[in-house]
């Protein structure tokens, strides 16, 4: 079941409906941005177009689209690294001209979002973005007024309003054409006048009435449209807790957030309900939902894609349960705003810094083996060398291992870790102070220099060696097998 939100998305600015002075002041902007060169702010409500125009103007004008959205990192080097680098290229498909082919639009969602942990220097980063771009950027916000004054002194605004209940009712009309189903024409008004502005839940309200279905009457919609009483948190106990696959899929499709909004937040909680092998199970569904997801991207904004990534994040994660549960959960913030998922970056970084690949090989692929391996610290001496290994502190432990942050069991684990890094720095010291003293008395010839990547490689074996309790002196060499099994073997 494809939802009809991303089915019939407008390709074309054209075909956004309710918000025409903002549509017309948008296309005016892009059209002569050769003259001004300005960024612009599209804000509003949540569900009146801004992101669906953005993407319709870059189809119009034949521009590439970079996307950053809320749920990517936006440090001062990720804005950098993928925003800036493109804004500030002349072309990426040929030559610009005089027109408007060959340049990309640089589109940042929920731009009144910069504001957590991970986002330190990324407000300068994206004013300075602004300030100095080649190329045409969009900055997505619902409340105008939470971005930076900086940000919006430096872009032109335009507002995009409620749309209204006149507007919504030729969309819902022409969808149903278009799906071949009768429909009386109250119906469509009612659906429209009940989501107050909200032009994407009046387009669920449609779908959850209609399906399976030949006619749509009034009647249909009084006793059948969307419970709109189905929110995030009860989307996430229909996944995690209580609905079989397909039920959880179909709540997935009562939700009014997007398949990688809902992989955030399934994401981020799922480790508060699953455990053992059913959590990796479910970790194998996100990192299948996070590349359909990705694919969207790729594809020139393909949102049929979608439809992929809700199977695996809802149906997918809900099959690898074990079991029902009951009760309730303490499931916390959305996971874009929360600490914990802060302290989630942190983990990440670390992880994707010692093994030298990128955050999403390490936040989908390493993060879910280490918290199976380590849940609730069991092995302890495991959980110590991994805790070690990475130099993590009571939060992030806790965050892993998915034991409470204060309990004397994380914190025995981070002093036992502190000290182990602190006993391979002793080591290893020693080590530097003997060959910096047979430097001196040379020549300074090869044999006698130290190389730094030789010797964090040692500190990191010498690590894991004190965890698995070898004698660190009488240890093998690193590039031998010792036989033991340590974190080395899964990196």
């Amino acid at each position: 079941m494809t939802d009809w939100t991303e089915r019939y998305r407008p390709s074309t600015l054209s075909e956004v409906r309710g918000n025409n002075k903002a549509r017309d002041a948008l296309k005016e902007w892009a059209e002569t941005w050769s003259d001004h060169r300005e960024p612009v702010v599209l804000h509003g409500a949540p569900g009146v177009g801004k992101t669906s125009a953005a993407h319709a103007l870059a189809n119009d004008m034949g521009w590439e689209v970079v996307e950053l959205n809320a749920s990517d990192e936006r440090t001062a080097d990720a804005i950098e690294r993928f925003a800036g680098r493109a804004s500030r290229n002349s072309t990426l498909a040929g030559s610009v001209g005089d027109g408007s082919g060959g340049r990309q639009l640089v589109v940042m969602d929920e731009a009144d979002n910069i504001h957590y942990q991970y986002d330190r220097g990324g407000k300068q980063a994206v004013t300075s973005l602004l300030k100095e771009a080649n190329q045409p950027i969009v900055l997505i916000a619902n409340e105008y007024y939470d971005m930076s004054k900086g940000l919006r002194n430096a872009a032109r605004e335009i507002e995009f309003r409620d749309v209204s209940a006149r507007s919504i009712v030729p969309v819902l009309r022409d969808i149903l054409r278009k799906e071949g189903i009768e429909f009386d024409e109250d119906a469509l008004k009612r659906i429209a006048e009940e989501n107050s502005g909200d032009l994407r839940a009046a387009v669920k309200d449609l779908q959850a009435t209609a399906e399976g279905k030949s006619t749509v009457t009034l009647e249909d919609v009084t006793t059948g449209s969307r419970n709109r009483a189905v929110d995030i948190f009860s989307f996430l106990d229909a996944v995690l807790k209580e609905e079989p696959a397909e039920e959880a899929l179909r709540t997935a499709y009562d939700v009014d957030e997007t398949p990688d909004d809902l992989l955030q937040w399934v994401e981020d909680k799922v480790s508060l309900v699953y455990e053992g092998e059913e959590l990796a199970r479910a970790y194998e569904f996100l990192s299948n939902a996070d590349v359909w997801t990705s694919r969207v991207y790729t594809t020139d904004f393909d949102y049929s894609w979608w439809r992929y990534a809700t199977d695996n994040l809802a149906g997918g994660v809900a099959a690898a349960r074990d079991r029902t549960r009951g009760g309730w959960t303490q499931y916390g913030g959305a996971p874009y705003r929360s600490t914990k998922d802060s302290t989630r970056d942190e983990v990440v970084r670390s992880i994707a810094e010692s093994g030298g690949f990128s955050m999403t090989t390490a936040r989908l692929d390493v993060l879910p083996f280490l918290a199976a391996m380590t849940h609730h610290c069991k092995p302890r001496e495991l959980t110590v060398a991994m805790a070690a290994w990475y130099d993590l502190d009571e939060a992030a432990v806790s965050y892993v291992t998915g034991s409470g942050e204060t309990t004397n069991k994380v914190q025995s684990i981070v002093e036992d870790a502190a000290e182990l890094r602190s006993e391979a720095v002793e080591d290893h010291a020693g080590d530097a102070f003997v060959e910096r003293a047979a430097e001196e008395g040379t020549d300074g010839d090869a044999d006698g220099e130290a190389d730094d990547g030789d010797d964090q490689q040692t500190f990191d074996s010498d690590v894991l060696d004190r965890a698995e309790g070898d004698d660190v002196d009488d240890a093998e060499p690193a590039e031998e097998d010792d036989g033991q099994a340590g974190l080395s073997d899964f990196m």
